[in-house]
């Protein structure tokens, strides 16, 4: 059975939400690549490639719009 990482997607304030958001981004590509070693190789392909940069900043960003509607976008 996997470790229980993600107990709730409910964060306290925007910022605690966008974090959660990165770390959804992470953990899915840890998920998809498995060895940290290939991870790392592959690094260099993308960190000079404004496309693929702008493709993690929107993985980012879906997974933040889920994360704020799930808080009901911090209204109290």
């Amino acid at each position: 059975m996997a470790e229980t990482w993600l107990p709730s997607l409910r964060t306290a304030t925007p910022q605690e939400g966008f974090e959660l958001a990165t770390k959804l981004a992470r953990i899915g590509v840890k998920v998809t690549q498995p060895s940290a070693e290939i991870r790392d190789k592959l690094r260099a392909a993308y960190d000079h490639d404004a496309g693929q940069l702008i493709a993690s900043s929107q993985v980012i960003a879906i997974h933040f719009q889920t994360v704020a509607a799930a808080n009901d976008y911090w209204r109290t």
